[in-house]
């Protein structure tokens, strides 16, 4: 999967920054932000947009979250902290967004793809990870100290392989490096996120590609142990380690029903707490794992 969208011919490019100036202008309309820069200071507009990050549990909040950090990153000049802040802001926002549909859509991809864009820009503030990208993708991580930039990047990155699996198996060693590389940095950052990505990878991917089923749980399980109140690793746990799956990561059967059974139980019953996206999204996720552990059950 390339990390670099193709090059356009500078008509195209005058045209796109039009669309965006466009798009702009219309997100300040419909969110009430600024249309000049003197209307707002820069800290009113992170505060606007932090106060709509935080209720972004409703979908037109995130949205206004994504047009007020957009409209931020805009803002010249910006110092390299504030970007990095911002555009790892917007890699979240645009992963979390597709949460709201159906999934695998177009525009998901769009969105995953948009993600993933600016959590490499935030990766490439390093001047290390620049210099070395090309050259050795793992190695450039190594230089990152940043666990948002490396985590939003590697979620969305990786939830961009469902739509395109050839491609993802080329690019399942770059998706793992950041994982890694957030786990030695911060392993309990946002709720210890990448040790249930990383497990849910090692188990799913085929071991001549680099899986390992037992790592895979024990990552499961360090994520449960270090933040149980973040109720989707229980849900990623009861997913990934509860259900059995085929060569292809498809679910083609149940490994362990008490499981199942005991952690879903446990996140319907939990209270949202101090994590009201994510949460709320692990409790919707667990209807879908029952009607499926239900379908599966003799």
């Amino acid at each position: 999967m390339s990390s670099v969208l193709d090059r356009r011919c500078s008509r195209r490019m005058v045209r796109h920054g039009l669309v965006f100036l466009v798009g702009v202008v219309l997100a300040a309309v419909l969110f009430g932000l600024p249309t000049t820069a003197s209307e707002a200071s820069f800290s009113e507009l992170v505060e606007r947009a932090d106060a709509a990050f935080r209720e972004r549990f409703v979908e037109g909040r995130m949205k206004e979250a994504i047009a007020f950090y957009e409209w931020i990153l805009g803002l010249n000049p910006l110092a390299v902290q504030s970007q990095a802040f911002v555009l790892n802001r917007l890699s979240q926002l645009c992963y979390e967004l597709t949460t709201f549909s159906e999934g695998n859509t177009p525009q998901d991809r769009d969105l995953l793809l948009k993600g993933k864009g600016y959590g490499l820009r935030g990766l490439r503030l390093v001047p290390a990870f620049a210099e070395w990208e090309e050259e050795d993708f793992r190695e450039a991580v190594e230089r990152v100290g940043d666990p948002a930039a490396l985590l939003w990047t590697a979620n969305n990155w990786g939830a961009l392989f469902g739509y395109d699996p050839l491609q993802g198996m080329l690019g399942v060693n770059s998706v793992w490096a950041m994982y890694e590389r957030c786990l030695a940095i911060e392993e309990s950052y946002w709720g210890a996120s990448a040790h249930n990505a990383l497990g849910a990878l090692l188990i799913v991917v085929p071991e001549i590609l680099g899986g390992a089923i037992e790592q895979g749980r024990r990552h499961l399980e360090k994520a449960v142990t270090l933040n149980p109140d973040y109720l989707e690793n229980r849900v990623v746990y009861a997913q990934y380690w509860g259900f059995a799956y085929d060569f292809l990561g498809n679910v083609n059967g149940i490994r362990d029903r008490e499981l199942i059974e005991r952690e879903l139980n446990l996140v319907l019953e939990a209270p949202v707490g101090d994590w009201p996206f994510w949460n709320r999204e692990a409790k919707k996720e667990v209807q879908i794992l029952l009607a499926q552990f239900g379908e599966l059950s003799p």
